[in-house]
This record gives C-alpha cells, structure tokens and sequence, in this order.
C-alpha cells in the first residue's frame, strides 16, 4: 500500500505545479524535485526504521543526483565516482580547472601587465586551493580516517597541484637567450 503521507505531499505539490501556469521553469522543476524527494524519503523511511544512516545517505545522494542530472547526465555521483582518483588524474583536474580561468581573469583586468596579472591570479588560485586541502583535511581528520594512505595521497596530491601550478607560470615566461624586447 501506497504512504498516504508521500502521495498527498506529491499530489500536493504536483497540483500546484500544473495548476500555477506562473511558476517559472525553474521553480516549477524545484517542486517537482521536491516532492519527488518527499517521496522517495517517505517511502524509503518506511523501510529503514532501525537504520536512518540509510536514510540519510539514500536521501542525499538522489538529491544530489536529481540537482546535477541536468548537466552531468543520469546518476551523476556514480558516473563520477568509476572516474580515476589517483593523486595524478585528481591534481590534473584541480590543475586545469584552475588554470582555465586565466583569461577569463585577464580580461576582467585588461589594465594589468600579462606578468602581474600572472602574479595576481596565480595568489587567487593558490589561496583557494590552500584553503580546500585544509578544509578537506579538517574533515577527513573529523572523521578520524586522515591517516596512512589517505593522508600521503593528500600530500602528494597537493605537491602535484603546486608542481603543476609552477608549470603553468613557467610556460609564460620567456625562452632563456631570447632577448628582451622581441627578436
């Protein structure tokens, strides 16, 4: 038998999303989202009483899900998590993700010198991935598992980041015996 609870809160919502023609497209796919959490977390709740870690987990990973399927496709968070997470392929990421924004950062500067506004950039981004490995490793002490290899594939994959950042600086700077001034 259905939960009378999980179809009235998904009735409820579904009406006011058919029958509200001034919803935006946006908001409308809120509610949508949100009544189909409610269902999924009250049908889910009837079956898991003795194990609301169970719960908890199956209800954020088919927000989750829900939130990122529209650029990430179907089951985004398993999709993601079959990706190589070896400290190389995670620093490569960061690396490029970061170092993708340069332009886009030179244009919001265009009065700036190329090298200062290498200079400039290259402290923004470090500051934020300083600033995310020592979160990460706030939480993953908190969670009493940084130790052993969690804690050397953390290092090393800072250490990769910070290499891979000093090859980006590097590849701006001039060859060595060209002279300044151009050719």
């Amino acid at each position: 038998m259905a939960n009378p609870v999980s179809l009235n809160a998904k009735s409820t919502l579904a009406g006011n999303v058919s029958t509200d023609a001034a919803v935006s497209p946006a908001t409308r796919a809120k509610m949508q989202l949100n009544a189909s959490i409610m269902q999924t977390t009250a049908s889910i709740s009837i079956g898991s009483q003795n194990d609301p870690q169970a719960l908890l987990y199956k209800s954020a990973i088919t927000s989750i899900n829900e939130a990122l399927k529209a650029e990430l496709g179907e089951n985004a968070l398993q999709t993601v998590s079959a990706q190589d997470n070896s400290p190389e392929a995670t620093a490569g990421r960061i690396v490029s993700l970061a170092t993708g924004f340069f332009d886009a950062f030179k244009k919001q500067n265009p009065g700036m010198e190329e090298d200062e506004a290498l200079g400039k950039f290259m402290d923004t981004i470090k500051g934020g991935i300083e600033k995310g490995f020592k979160e990460a490793r706030d939480i993953l002490q908190g969670l009493k598992v940084l130790d052993g290899d969690i804690a050397a594939n953390i290092d090393k994959t800072y250490e990769l980041v910070m290499k891979g950042l000093e090859d980006f600086t590097a590849s701006f700077s001039k060859p060595a015996g060209q002279p300044e001034g151009g050719a």
